[in-house]
């Protein structure tokens, strides 16, 4: 999808998705190749020793191991990290063979002397808002292409079009430290800190894929895009060789610098340069000069400048004018990579007047250190870090010291003084000063930096504290269609009941009515929490950030240092009952193990959500073979059989199924959100999204779920796994009035078997004929068989012998194969009740809905649902 002309993505970052310098790269791959080899990393590790003089007593020994250190930027090799490029990511994500690809990896690197820490990136980076945009509308054109091609051939689509899954990173970061990997997040400079961290801990390299690491002098630079762990149990990659990339660009290393800012950067944006490089290829005699060439003729020009110290000389020969406001750019361009690049860098956050605040390291304030180690406690432990956080920390929490009353974490550092990135007029619209918010207490502060920057707890947390500004990349969903809601704005009600809880509203909505009777100047204000949150619709793709209130509990939530610190078990009661009523899940049914099992709970916490809202029709977004069959494949013994999963085909895919499951692990990563928030309630170890879905086979059951007759065949007959997803459903519809989604009326996907096959069947139940989505013929069945002719215009349900309904379908809520439904009375029922007769009788054998004819699905309360297609006791036939 090309970008709308209102974003100013320039047609460089349509077509490559980032800034002119990632073209470096792969300009050096092309025309240095002595400067790119590839490389084992195992034996590079295997040869890394520590060389020290012999002793008379360590005669007979080896010089003692020393591990190969190298940090790994995440962000690069996503979809290494994810196991490769297999086609299944469409599906929602296969996370247990992520997490057995990544426990082979590990085990891998640990046998072989070797030490990985991961970064992830957890900073907003609004002055690089702009090459944000740009790689969301890559994956945003990426998607469409995908969505379309399962919707044309129901296959998985190519691996060029592979988009990161929905909560991946989320699902990483809880692997890796499952798996006792270092896990490290960044907190407002991605690229420096990574540096800081590799120089500070003294590491070996660098593992990225970002052409602006070449220019920071890191030890030693591996691609992260080529890392690739084979079947003969080597990892292998390439490396850049920085004396070798100097000599074969004929370049001094003092130039990289000015390099990397004519080149183009986020400071110094490829529009900003279009007319020097025009300039450049005019007299190279280009018409129109690719990107490679363009990088070839700039790495000219800096070689051929007499001198490059003079930023002022070079700025009037670039823009010919030594007025010219790009001047200034160029030279913060330049002292970017400069102070970047220095061996001494010891990176500090920018900050204003919060920085200037005299405030002790946390580590030295006793209650501060008991007040995480009490945080720690309530959240299921931390991470126990070998090296130091490059600083950070406690630089970070001088800064965010609120005494001085600026914003907490207020960001005035950059290129502009007045808080505005100058850019593009059509760009977006970025304000790096924070919107004004409630002041938060240091404690929660300083445990919520430290937490983030150690991979700890959601990063929306800390960014929404800190500078009260949110990023919600794109997502799989068709931005055109109107059967599934965008999934930033669907969960936007629980992020507002979020932001409420962190900024304690309802303790300011407290304090305002104790001062009701004094003055109107005493009263305390309750303040009004807005977050700015960067979210793509059709509105309003990334063009600005939407302003986005909170909105309070409708109950007294205790302040989020309670919620966080409190160590009572009625602390532990009330973390629970705030994350369930950010999620409209606040139910009994829910909080009882016996209904939902603990590793359970974020699955149930997503569906209720996902029922609980409606569409403009008033009904849900799922019918009830889709939140069946994500119940059952949480509860198949099949979920954690890596191999099986491996094994699984798929017969065909839809586009539907495909959207549903990113919509749900949208909702997983919302959930965890609001979770962090609340304090943990849920113990890290039971959030893993592997406890409860994959989506391969997710697909999996809901093609069965189309085929099959009742609950009992689609939990192969486990009567246990029967009962176990009754009273899941049952605490997911808890207190609901339930009016569930209509399947589209449409023949069978590409691959799929028909659903009833047989001559005998079409006979007995009748059929239709639809041509281009019209039906424009039907006939009855064989009244032999119990059939009392077609359904009604509209699918009505209708009555079979006896009028009654089958004793089965009243059970497990799916449409009886054989009887018809009831039509539904007036009276409304409560779902509660409704699935607690459902878990009787659960000893009838599956033949016991086998007789008579007919279509309905009693299992909707509410009324009104017309029985889905697929179940009618018709014959549905496509004229192609």
């Amino acid at each position: 999808m090309p970008p709308p002309p209102e974003l100013g993505v320039g047609p460089g970052d349509t077509a490559r998705g980032k800034m002119g310098i990632q073209d470096l790269q792969r300009y050096i791959e092309a025309h240095v190749p002595g400067a790119c080899v590839p490389v084992d990393l195992l034996k590079i590790a295997r040869g890394v020793t520590l060389h020290r003089p012999r002793t008379p007593g360590s005669r007979h020994r080896p010089p003692a191991a020393v591990e190969l250190c190298l940090v790994l930027d995440a962000e690069g090799c996503l979809d290494r990290l994810y196991g490769g490029y297999f086609s299944d990511w469409v599906c929602g994500g296969q996370w247990n063979r992520m997490v057995q690809f990544l426990s082979i990896l590990v085990q891998t690197v640990q046998n072989n002397n070797m030490e990985l820490a991961v970064y992830f990136s957890g900073a907003l980076e609004l002055p690089r808002m702009r090459e944000w945009v740009g790689r969301q509308y890559n994956q945003r054109r990426d998607i469409n292409q995908a969505l379309k091609h399962v919707a044309l051939k129901a296959t998985p689509p190519p691996k060029v079009w592979w988009t990161a899954p929905a909560c991946l990173r989320t699902a990483l970061r809880m692997a890796l430290r499952h798996l006792k990997v270092q896990v490290l997040c960044s907190v407002e400079d991605h690229r420096q800190e990574v540096m800081a961290f590799c120089r500070e801990n003294n590491y070996h390299g660098v593992m990225a894929e970002d052409a602006e690491y070449l220019l920071l002098g890191p030890p030693r630079y591996f691609s992260a895009k080529q890392m690739k762990l084979t079947y003969k149990g080597s990892l292998e990659t390439k490396e850049f060789i920085l004396n070798e990339v100097a000599r074969g660009l004929d370049l001094q290393p003092n130039r990289f610098c000015l390099l990397a800012a004519l080149l183009g950067n986020y400071q110094l944006t490829e529009e900003e340069l279009a007319e020097f490089h025009g300039r450049l290829a005019s007299r190279a005699g280009h018409a129109k000069a690719t990107p490679e060439e363009v990088t070839g003729l700039v790495v000219e020009f800096v070689r051929t400048l007499a001198s490059a110290d003079d930023l002022d000389e070079v700025g009037t020969l670039v823009f010919q004018s030594a007025t010219d406001p790009r001047v200034a750019k160029l030279r913060a361009s330049v002292r970017y990579y400069t102070d970047a690049s220095r061996d001494d860098l010891k990176y500090k956050p920018a900050g204003g007047a919060a920085a200037r605040a005299a405030t002790k390291p946390a580590d030295a304030d006793p209650a501060a250190t008991e007040t995480r180690r009490l945080y720690d406690r309530a959240a299921g432990g931390s991470q126990d870090g070998r090296t130091t956080v490059n600083g950070v920390l406690a630089q970070q929490m001088s800064r965010l010291s609120t005494d001085d009353g600026a914003a907490p974490g207020s960001f005035t550092g950059g290129s502009a003084s007045n808080g505005h990135v100058d850019g593009p007029e059509d760009g977006p619209q970025v304000n790096l000063e924070p919107p004004p918010l409630p002041s938060v207490t240091p404690e929660v502060l300083r445990t919520a930096a430290e937490r983030h920057q150690k991979g700890l707890m959601a990063p929306w947390v800390y960014q929404v504290l800190s500078q009260g500004e949110l990023q919600l990349p794109v997502c799989v969903e068709d931005e055109l269609g109107r059967e599934l809601p965008n999934s930033a704005l669907f969960y936007r009600p629980v992020r507002e009941r979020v932001y409420a809880v962190l900024f304690n509203l309802y303790h300011h909505s407290f304090l305002h009515n104790r001062d009701k009777d004094k003055p109107a100047e005493e009263q305390h204000q309750i303040p009004t929490v807005q977050v700015r949150e960067w979210a793509y619709s059709r509105a309003n793709p990334y063009t600005r950030p939407d302003l986005v209130t909170a909105q309070p509990l409708n109950w007294g939530v205790p302040t989020v240092q309670r919620l966080w610190f409190g160590t009572t078990d009625d602390d532990k009661k009330r973390r629970m009952r705030a994350l369930l009523s950010c999620v409209n899940a606040d139910s009994p049914y829910i909080r009882n193990p016996l209904y939902v099992p603990q590793h359970l709970l974020v699955l149930a916490c997503v569906l209720r959500y996902m029922m609980s809202q409606t569409g403009p029709n008033g009904q849900a977004f799922l019918c009830k073979p889709e939140l069946d069959a994500f119940i059952a494949q949480a509860l198949s013994p099949k979920l954690t059989d890596s191999q099986y999963l491996q094994d699984l085909q798929l017969p065909s895919l839809s586009a539907r199924a495909v959207q549903l499951a990113s919509l749900f692990m949208q909702g997983v990563e919302t959930v965890l959100f609001a979770n962090d928030a609340c304090g943990a309630p849920i113990p890290w170890l039971m959030c893993c999204p592997w406890l409860f879905f994959d989506g391969k086979l997710f697909h999996s059951f809901l093609l069965k779920a189309t085929q099959c007759r009742n609950v009992l065949e689609l939990c192969d007959n486990q009567l246990d796994m029967v009962g176990q997803l009754d009273l899941v459903r049952q605490a997911v519809l808890d207190g609901l009035h339930v009016q569930y989604a209509r399947p589209q009326l449409s023949g069978h996907p590409a691959g799929h078997p028909p659903l009833v096959p047989g001559p005998r069947r079409l006979l007995a139940r009748g059929g239709r004929l639809q041509i281009g989505g019209v039906v424009v013929g039907s006939w009855a069945g064989n009244s032999s068989l119990g059939g009392r002719g077609r359904a009604p215009a509209g699918g009505a349900p209708r009555r079979g012998p006896g009028g009654g309904v089958g004793q089965q379908s009243a059970r497990d809520g799916w449409p009886a194969a054989g009887r018809a439904a009831k039509t539904v009375k007036k009276k409304a029922v409560s779902p509660a009740k409704k699935e607690g007769s459902a878990g009787r009788g659960l000893d009838a054998g599956p033949d016991a809905s086998a007789a008579g004819s007919g279509a309905g699905d009693p299992g909707s309360a509410g009324g009104g649902a017309a029985a889905p297609a697929q179940f009618e006791d018709a014959l549905l036939l496509v004229a192609q």
